[in-house]
């Protein structure tokens, strides 16, 4: 397959029928599985013959089956490498994929090779062995001993064993022995296949539409007690690479030309601020059309599910995740109920097309707001800081969403009216009161007025209601508007196109910049401070009263609407008694006393014409905030926006990959669901990009891809079918609020606590920690900066942290996972603490710990670097033997051969050097990757001598000068 395919495999839930959480089911993601029947193979050697009389052979096994519709070998699997044995026992077991089931009619080839290196580069044929998977289950034991055959067809090559896999105990065997000399009637059979096997991904409905083209690896490894474990290693990909990037792009594009929309309806502008205009429409528009075309390259994309890394800078591709993987390890021990652990591996979310040659988008951001005052000098703009852009495309957003919120509320009210439900008429105005509150709430914010009177200047033949001043009497106001006048004009004066006798003469106004703002106003009584937001322009001689009254009608009408509704379930409950003289008399035309919607007609129809009236003049005045802050951010802010809207869309293709992972192998774990629904999760994402070069710009930007994620809800709603294209999750919403819609199956939607199920939003706390491993690293850390990576570290950890307090609060310990090594996490994350203070040079036991910590936490975990190969392929294979240290008894002897097992026949990783804490052992970074073809460690080691080279050189030339 092509290098997307990842090293680590796992069997996915299967809940088509869900039970009760049985006793011990909750531990460390545990749940169980339906038996399906599956045949699973181990593999073992005996009397092998060697090419060379003098020495052992390094053996390994080579299976193949025989397509049974074009008679040709596909090969399945390899074994590791057993190094000078004659008679070696494989680890490595065989498993067959889905598009080649095993049946009794399935032929198998078995191609034992002499190994002279572990590249495999350089191999010897010894024999070969075929036999039917029928043979084998009718044998003895379900076990057979087979005959190697030489390339000259003489049976002298020795022996090959193959044994169905079953749970078994080993028979008083020493554990150096294992790779020497055990002989043929102790070789350890592992799992009863019957009961533990994959499941079929394609066809199974809470699964297929997001996960798809399983690669499947199972071993067999020793435990401390002298008993045999069994490994599941299930790597697949995930649809959500393409279909989240291609509903992203749909959303920026609608969005965009919404933009584009609303500055249209702005109205009639004076020249400056129209040809301003008219520039930032054209820049929508090119990035609408780059939008479109790369949107139409990806619906012609069929058949793939991930982007190699080899595709990783290219332009149609650049919304998409660089090898977007879901990795589960399956751990099967006697008597234990089955344990998973996941993880989801991808590439850095980067722009990689873009390059990174001016650095990421977190150095790209802070130059660009520092450099954003004096473009806003240029264009003639008034200056917003982020934090008012953000508050304006909040109030965009909020409006947009309540206001058919109120409208429906309104509607459903007169409804219940029609009914004379009682019942009904205070339901429904609870909801609409609660709407309408927060409605009015978003409005009364001094940056609408501010923005209000903006627009008022910037239309042609302004002038202010107050009076027309003279020229002498022109009041002088700053307040972040850089005009190129002689004394700091106002903005209504600085305005292009306005005269200076268009402001006014009651006041003068003073504003400094924000960081150190004073405004005062001098009057007939002096000088009195003025009280407004700091950076928003305040403008004493604009008449508020309009946009005061607009805004405070919509709480009158609402007021009216209630007075209405309690009149009328008052005189239902007391229809003998006279209702009081004039009663309402100010607010309350007299209807005939029978019919409700009649008497609240009129009201609830002057509530809407006020809400719509209010979110007309809004929607203008904040649009012309976002026109002013895209002015003055032609071209910068327009590449940045790109260049974060590709970043964000890989991060959320990942994030909602592990979220759905997550939850599919959560459903039957209440405290899981109870913790989603108080608090939510944590995802912990774990980088290994150096802090030099080019993945300094890479750490950046996915630092702020990352921290974007935080403006992301979930919501699991029920499938309208249960057909696969009825399951897959929906986006919907805009840049600064995005939602994910998880369908499910209506049997599984109803076993959901009642919160979820009725869309309440579901909250992902996203953080990052990053600790460089490579070469690269260790030159940032002699000659270089890793401030970068330092900053992330410790802020992220006062996120987790804040993050454990609160879900300690809400939830009960008893919800979360229980492991074997009962290490507190509050213990944890004073250790974790610790080292992200501390000095010293790839503390990878930063990532450890803050790993450990996300599994104890329920949490999401990820794992990237460059490309989400060598690096992540390392962390991972480590990780996984460690999990099978620790909460699985694996044997100490056996940690070496586990971690080579699940690193074998893969390419040659980056040198570096992982240490283990627990073991206090240095591994040095084995064959670890997603290819099946092997890489020289030559071609690093050359880099390495030309890096030190380079390095010489430059300190001799500095010396001399």
């Amino acid at each position: 397959m092509e290098d997307g395919i990842q090293h680590l495999g796992h069997c996915m839930v299967d809940m088509k029928e869900l039970s009760a959480d049985p006793e011990g089911l909750i531990a460390a993601g545990v749940i169980l599985t339906p038996k399906l029947p599956q045949v699973e193979l181990s593999l073992a050697c005996n009397d092998l013959v060697a090419s060379g009389r003098d020495r052992k052979p390094n053996a390994l096994v080579q299976v193949a089956v025989i397509d049974p519709h074009q008679q040709h070998l596909v090969t399945q699997a390899c074994t590791e490498i057993v190094e000078a044995n004659k008679d070696p026992l494989f680890l490595t077991g065989v498993t067959f994929p889905s598009e080649y089931p095993a049946s009794p009619e399935t032929l198998v080839k078995l191609t034992v090779y002499d190994s002279k290196d572990k590249s495999q580069e350089s191999s010897n044929f010894l024999g070969s062995a075929t036999f039917s998977v029928g043979d084998l289950l009718r044998a003895k034991d379900e076990r057979l001993t087979l005959s190697l055959r030489s390339s000259d067809g003489v049976c002298a090559a020795g022996t090959v064993v193959v044994s169905r896999l079953k749970m078994g105990e080993m028979e008083e065997v020493d554990v150096d022995h294992i790779t020497t000399d055990i002989p043929p009637q102790k070789c350890p059979l592992v799992c009863d296949s019957a009961s533990h096997a994959c499941v079929d991904r394609e066809n199974y409905p809470l699964t297929g539409p997001v996960f798809k083209n399983p690669v499947c690896k199972v071993y067999r490894f020793q435990t401390m007690d002298s008993k045999w474990m069994l490994v599941r290693e299930q790597m697949e990909e995930c649809t959500l690479s393409f279909s989240i990037p291609r509903q992203l792009l749909s959303l920026y594009i609608q969005q965009d030309m919404n933009r584009v929309q609303d500055l249209r309806e702005l109205g009639e502008l004076s020249p400056h601020w129209d040809n301003l205009r008219k520039e930032v429409m054209a820049r929508y528009g090119g990035i609408i059309g780059y939008y479109q075309e790369t949107l139409a390259e990806l619906d012609k994309i069929t058949g793939r599910s991930f982007k190699p890394s080899c595709c990783k800078a290219q332009k149609s591709l650049e919304f998409i995740p660089i090898n977007l993987h879901t990795q589960r390890m399956r751990v099967t021990c006697p008597r234990k109920t089955d344990a998973f652990y996941d993880i989801v591996t991808v590439g850095a979310p980067a722009a990689h097309f873009q390059g990174f040659k001016c650095g990421g988008l977190q150095r790209l951001l802070s130059r660009y707001e520092a450099e954003k005052k004096s473009f806003s000098t240029a264009y003639q703009c008034i200056y917003y800081s982020p934090e008012h852009t953000a508050k304006a495309q909040e109030v965009l957003s909020t409006v947009s969403l309540l206001q058919p919120l109120i409208t429906s509320s309104a509607d459903q009210l007169l409804q219940a009216a029609q009914e004379r439900s009682s019942t009904g008429l205070k339901d429904v105005l609870k909801k609409l009161s609660d709407k309408t509150e927060q409605f009015v709430h978003t409005l009364k914010d001094e940056l609408v007025k501010s923005a209000l009177l903006a627009l008022h200047a910037a239309q042609p033949g302004y002038v202010s209601k107050n009076q027309k001043p003279t020229p002498a009497q022109a009041g002088q106001h700053q307040g972040h508007v850089h005009q190129c006048s002689e004394q700091n004009p106002s903005p209504v004066q600085g305005l292009p196109g306005h005269s200076p006798a268009t402001s006014v003469t009651e006041s003068t106004v003073m504003c400094n910049n924000v960081d150190g703002s004073q405004t005062t106003t001098k009057g007939e009584g002096g000088t009195l401070p003025l009280k407004h937001q700091d950076s928003i322009p305040h403008h004493k001689e604009y008449d508020e009263e309009e946009w005061d009254r607009v805004w405070a009608n919509v709480a009158k009408c609402l007021n009216c609407v209630i007075a209405m509704v309690d009149k009328l379930q008052e005189e239902d409950n007391n229809r003998q008694e006279p209702v009081p003289e004039q009663q309402l008399a100010d607010v309350i035309t007299s209807h005939n006393p029978g019919d409700w919607k009649e008497q609240l007609c009129p009201l609830v129809t002057r509530l809407k014409d006020c809400v719509m009236e209010v979110v007309g003049k809004a929607k203008r005045a904040m649009t012309f905030v976002l026109l002013q802050e895209a002015a003055c951010s032609i071209p910068q802010g327009f590449l940045l926006q790109q260049r974060r809207d590709v970043v964000f869309s890989q991060a959320l293709a990942a994030l909602a990959c592990g979220f759905v992972m997550r939850l599919y192998a959560g459903m039957e774990d209440k405290g899981f669901l109870r913790q989603l629904q108080l608090v939510g999760l944590v995802a912990q994402f774990e980088s290994l990009l150096s802090t030099y070069s080019e993945e300094i710009g890479m750490l950046e930007d996915m630092e702020v891809g990352i921290s974007d994620l935080q403006r992301v809800v979930f919501k699991i709603t029920e499938a309208k079918t249960d057909d696969l294209s009825d399951l897959q999750p929906l986006v919907c919403g805009r840049r600064d609020h995005f939602t994910v819609e998880v369908p499910l199956p209506r049997l599984v939607f109803q076993t959901l606590p009642e919160e979820i199920k009725e869309g309440k939003p579901l909250q992902v706390f996203p953080v990052l920690f990053n600790v460089g491993i490579n070469e690269q690293q260790t030159i940032a850390e002699r000659f270089g900066d890793i401030s970068l990576q330092e900053r992330i570290n410790q802020k992220n950890f006062e996120m987790l942290e804040a993050y454990y307090k609160s879900l300690s609060e809400k939830v009960p310990l008893e919800c979360l996972p229980c492991f074997q090594t009962q290490t507190d996490v509050k213990e944890l994350l004073e250790t974790l603490g610790q080292n992200v203070v501390t000095k010293k040079r790839k503390n990878v036991e930063i990532l450890w710990i803050a790993g450990s910590i996300c599994r104890r936490l329920n949490g999401i975990r990820f794992t990237s670097c460059k490309s989400a190969k060598d690096r992540t392929s390392m962390s991972v294979t480590l990780e996984q033997c460690a999990l099978l240290r620790d909460e699985h008894q694996l044997s100490k002897d056996c940690f070496i051969r586990a971690l080579d097992c699940m690193r074998s026949r893969l390419t040659q990783g980056d040198i570096g050097q992982w240490e283990d804490p627990e073991a206090g052992a240095v591994t040095e970074n084995k064959p670890a990757s997603r290819h099946f073809y092997p890489i020289a460690l030559l071609l690093v080691s050359s880099h390495l001598l030309v890096v030190w080279l380079i390095l010489s050189l430059v300190f001799l030339l500095a010396k001399y000068q």
